[in-house]
């Protein structure tokens, strides 16, 4: 129920990247989510930033359906579901059928890097402490072309606030990326109308043309 998905800090409206799509393909204005407004980018990393901006038709992960990784998920504009069970918390996300499953045992460790990382959850008080590591930072953070690398550890935080409303924070930490951890933090929204469902939104074969078009056989 935000913009965080464009960009994660103040950002005005803009056309999109195809002026042909008139409003339908706009960037809406919003408000940073980022505590204190800014990223902290080491310069290097600020550079790669803009760089990834600028490619964004074709090297934004969202872009090709691959898996939105962690914090994106949370707020890219599809919802997703949280299911309990007395060991293990699952979390299943309309955006290309992704999921993972939150560990609420002793900790354990991943087997490999992977694009929605290794989750081990805990309770402090009535908030779910989440903590992700292992993430592979092929993700980006939104389409503004934010992002980490496979040094990334994230914590997230969900505090209910009452029954219909989560309190969620992300603090992200990349000595590559950052000079410092940060953190950014939004409300979400239970869906309240009736018959609220994940629906099917497996988006792989409308990004087959881009992925793979230029692989196609051109005849004369």
């Amino acid at each position: 129920m935000n913009s965080a998905n464009w960009d994660l800090q103040d950002h005005a409206a803009s056309a999109g990247p195809f002026y042909q799509m008139g409003a339908i393909g706009a960037v809406p204005p919003g408000q940073t989510v980022v505590d204190g407004g800014d990223i902290p980018y080491l310069p290097a990393a600020a550079a790669k930033k803009r760089e990834n901006y600028i490619n964004r038709l074709t090297e934004d992960p969202e872009i090709k359906c691959y898996l939105p990784g962690i914090p994106r998920a949370t707020y890219v504009p599809y919802p997703f579901q949280i299911v309990q069970s007395p060991s293990n918390i699952l979390m299943a996300y309309e955006y290309a059928s992704a999921n993972r499953v939150i560990n609420m045992g002793k900790p354990t460790e991943a087997p490999v890097d992977s694009w929605m990382g290794w989750s081990n959850g805990s309770w402090q008080g009535d908030t779910l402490v989440v903590d992700v590591k292992s993430l592979n930072g092929k993700a980006w953070l939104d389409r503004a072309g934010d992002y980490t690398t496979d040094n990334v550890h994230v914590v997230e935080r969900f505090t209910m606030t009452d029954a219909d409303h989560i309190n969620y924070e992300a603090t992200i930490e990349d000595n590559k990326v950052f000079s410092r951890p940060w953190k950014i933090s939004m409300p979400l929204y239970r869906r309240v109308e009736k018959n609220a469902q994940l629906l099917e939104f497996k988006c792989v074969e409308f990004s087959e043309e881009l992925l793979y078009g230029h692989l196609r056989k051109r005849y004369n």
